[in-house]
């Protein structure tokens, strides 16, 4: 697959001299806010990442090509197009890549992707999990099966609360995966820091995670690990205010029968009427929040 990878000047110079690096995703971009905020978010998150001294990139698929770091001008243009362009997952690589067409990644290929070019941290949004009503839908995020398979460290604000977060911590369990608090031993739930569900361990600092994933890799044991991070205090969501929103919007995806790929974009948007907007901004504080976090985790690697 390496024959299909670009990775920007500055992150292959980052990775050739031993310089820490954090991939971001690219559905942020597309899918997960409207234009420009999109686009303002994705470089104010690249800009985090370099404040706290990491080399962002920005990871997508352009003209069929895999690309490891992205100019402003890519940013833009994926920002623009929105939802125009395809969401992707392992399994569209294939033929989006012989399209020569372009896709916005998922937490699944951001992770593939990065792993090609030699990037071990990546920080997100909230990963995917098993959604609502999986015991008759069977609608589990491929994110699940990346992270119980390739060797990339993610920082997240936890599962999205869209999802049954309950047996997205089993699936990660049945996996292998290990799932950290930092600084929590309380599983947070995307737009606020608690769930009522235990993670496996706490740890409270970026070199105690480090040295875990370090361990991990040296092992061979495969597979990613998953940190969560919970959204800073000030911009945590009433529990009850988000979780009516939520319900009211899974409720509207089943009734208008949205499924696959589509629903974890609409229920998003949904939840971002619902609450006039304030999801949003707590979207986007938590994504800045992960972003620090993970260029902390990958100093330390470095070190």
């Amino acid at each position: 697959m390496k024959e299909h990878l670009i990775i920007s000047p500055a992150v292959k110079a980052a990775l050739m001299a031993g310089e820490p690096v954090v991939a971001l995703e690219s559905t942020i971009i597309s899918h997960g806010m409207p234009y420009p905020q999109n686009v303002e978010t994705a470089l104010k998150v690249e800009e985090t990442v370099r404040e706290a001294g990491a080399v962002p990139a920005t990871i997508a698929l352009i003209g069929g090509q895999l690309k490891a770091g992205l100019t402003a001008a890519e940013i833009e243009y994926l920002g623009k197009k929105g939802a125009a362009v395809t969401k992707a997952s392992r399994r569209d690589l294939p033929v989006l890549v012989a399209r020569g067409a372009d896709g916005a990644c998922t937490v699944a290929t951001t992770m593939i992707i990065a792993h090609l070019a030699g990037i071990r941290v990546f920080a997100t949004g909230g990963i995917g999990g098993v959604h609502r009503g999986a015991e008759t839908t069977m609608d589990i995020s491929a994110d699940l099966e990346e992270l119980g398979r390739t060797p990339v460290l993610v920082v997240c604000a936890g599962a999205k609360a869209i999802l049954d977060l309950g047996l997205t911590l089993e699936y990660l369990e049945t996996k292998g995966v290990p799932v950290i608090g930092y600084g929590t031993e309380e599983l947070p739930a995307f737009y606020t820091r608690t769930s009522g569900f235990k993670v496996d361990y706490r740890l409270d600092t970026p070199e105690e995670i480090a040295a875990a994933f370090r361990a991990q890799q040296e092992m061979g044991l495969g597979g990613g690990m998953l940190v969560t991070n919970p959204i800073p205090e000030a911009y945590s969501m009433d529990p009850a205010r988000i979780n009516a929103a939520i319900d009211q919007a899974v409720a509207d995806a089943r009734r208008l029968g949205i499924h696959g790929k589509e629903t974890t974009p609409y229920l998003l948007a949904r939840v971002k009427d619902l609450t006039g907007g304030d999801s949003l901004s707590a979207n986007i504080q938590l994504v800045l929040n992960n972003a620090r976090l993970a260029a902390h985790i990958a100093k330390s690697l470095v070190k």
